[in-house]
């Protein structure tokens, strides 16, 4: 069996150094971990985790909790963020909750057991239970997409004020004037605040927020359409919608149309995320664009980083930028039916 003694003698260089590359790379220059990778990968060495793990209290895995797998948003983060775990030497333990709360404290549960090193929700809710009783544990963990108002935590995070506000701005510059909002239920803070944004939009613009316009609902293709089906229903209905992420927006579209409508001639859509979705959409989708393999990255070397102390105890809040991707979905409206 190969031993971190042979891949030493055949990189040329030290145990330590070796040992820096298994457990700190960042410790190591690149061409020094490049050299040592390619010895580990021709002798086929695998470290023996168990032996890790006693020496230095570490399992080297870190959980990853989801609340829709199948939502590409969620599998992009799910790819950075096991991308770069495994550039460090981390296992990823992914975990799809279906935000269903017993589930999540299941998972959570076998996670502990398990001694994970640290945390990554993506989960969280203004009022999270199962997060607050980790944080008082002392386990390590970040925030990634969203937030918790009033438990300040290390956090990844995207302007979703303003990603809202520049996809409400994009309608009324177009001639829009009465646009509704389809949202995740507003106990998510990216909701909130999304629904923030499209209200400041409006606001400038001169225009009240109407509540009959207003729709929140789970994250699901299912209610999209529902909603679609809703607003097309309203009596002159909205002459464009924005929507919270992309799933929804599909939903919409598939909606409005099966209640005869058109998108964009009679409906302009924008959605929110900009995942692959957007781009194979019919029509292609006007949409927010978060950086989210970026922030699978960014949250999991933010968790590592604290492992391996290499910031500050003070908790750091990441806020990266929104830009809007204008595609297919929306144009001028045909008429004003602002009411």
């Amino acid at each position: 069996m190969t031993t971190i003694y042979d891949i030493a003698r055949a990189a040329g260089v030290s145990i330590a150094t070796v040992s820096r590359v298994l457990n700190n790379p960042n410790m190591v220059s690149e061409k020094t971990r490049r050299r040592v990778e390619a010895v580990m990968k021709e002798l086929n060495y695998s470290p023996n985790i168990v032996a890790a793990a006693l020496s230095s209290k570490r399992t080297y895995s870190i959980g990853l909790l989801l609340p829709d797998i199948t939502n590409p948003f969620f599998a992009e983060i799910a790819r950075g963020a096991e991308d770069e775990g495994n550039r460090h030497g981390f296992n990823v333990i992914i975990c799809n909750t279906d935000n269903q709360l017993e589930k999540e404290k299941n998972y959570v549960s076998l996670l502990l057991q398990k001694q994970v090193d640290g945390l990554i929700f993506a989960t969280a809710e203004t009022d999270h239970q199962v997060i607050r009783e980790v944080h008082a544990k002392n386990l390590p963990l970040v925030l990634i997409a969203r937030e918790m108002r009033d438990l300040v935590l290390d956090a990844v995070l995207v302007d979703n004020r303003k990603g809202a506000y520049l996809a409400t701005r994009h309608l009324l510059d177009l001639g829009h004037r009465y646009i509704a909002m389809v949202s995740e239920p507003l106990t998510i803070t990216s909701s909130i605040e999304r629904l923030e944004g499209y209200q400041q939009a409006l606001e400038e613009a001169g225009l009240a927020v109407q509540e009959k316009l207003l729709f929140q609902t789970p994250s699901t293709l299912a209610w999209g359409i529902e909603a679609g089906h809703r607003l097309m229903e309203l009596s002159p209905p909205p002459t464009a919608v924005f929507a919270g992420n992309d799933v929804l927006a599909i939903g919409v579209i598939k909606g409005i149309r099966e209640k005869g409508g058109k998108v964009p001639e009679d409906v302009s859509v924008v959605g929110f995320d900009n995942t692959i979705l957007a781009e194979v959409s019919d029509p292609p989708l006007t949409t927010v664009a978060q950086p989210i393999y970026e922030m699978g990255i960014l949250a999991t070397r933010k968790l590592i980083n604290r492992l391996q102390s290499k910031t500050s105890s003070r908790v750091e809040r990441t806020i990266l930028q929104a830009e809007l991707v204008v595609r297919k979905s929306t144009q001028p409206p045909k008429c004003n039916n602002y009411p």
